[in-house]
Parts: structure tokens; C-alpha cells; sequence
């Protein structure tokens, strides 16, 4: 399978409940590798990688979150990155 490179930003209610964390362990558990971080506007940018199949089972993760409310999200297929895990910034 091919994998792709996403960069997202996130808007709503994404700071403060536990997204970035979330995103982390639904990560791990997916094998998938990036970054997750707060931004100054509130905003949560996430960088993913992997298979588009399990970006969307991370995404589903994330929307099945009772405290995380998604209004928006911004993605931006971006170049892929020679890297080993997925972490918190």
C-alpha cells in the first residue's frame, strides 16, 4: 500500500481535551508516524503519515472523542518523511 502525508489543521474545541493525546495513541496503536501540536490560535496542527486507510481510522478515533469537537479541518497532502515514530511537539 502507498503510504501519503497529511498536514492538518484542526478548529473547534481541539486544545484542552486531550487531543493531541489522543492522536498519539491512536497513532501508535496504527502504526503511523508524525507530529501532533497546540497552536498559539487555538488551532492543533498534525502531521500524519501512513496509509490512507489508517489515517481515516485515526480520524474516526479522533471524531469518537466525547470532549474533542472538530468544526473544521484544513489538509494539505504535503511530501513524505524519513521518520520512525509519531510524537507530541
Amino acid at each position: 500500500m502507498e503510504e501519503v502525508r497529511k498536514r492538518m489543521t484542526f478548529y473547534g474545541r481541539v486544545q484542552g481535551v486531550g487531543f493531541r493525546y489522543t492522536a498519539k495513541h491512536l497513532a501508535h496503536s496504527l502504526g503511523l508516524t508524525g507530529w501532533v501540536e497546540n497552536e498559539y490560535d487555538g488551532t492543533v496542527t498534525l502531521e500524519i503519515q501512513g496509509r490512507e486507510a489508517l489515517i481515516h481510522k485515526l480520524m474516526e478515533g479522533l471524531n469518537h472523542n466525547p470532549f474533542i469537537t472538530i468544526d473544521w479541518i484544513d489538509t494539505k497532502d504535503i511530501p513524505l518523511e524519513n521518520e520512525k515514530s509519531f510524537y507530541v511537539k
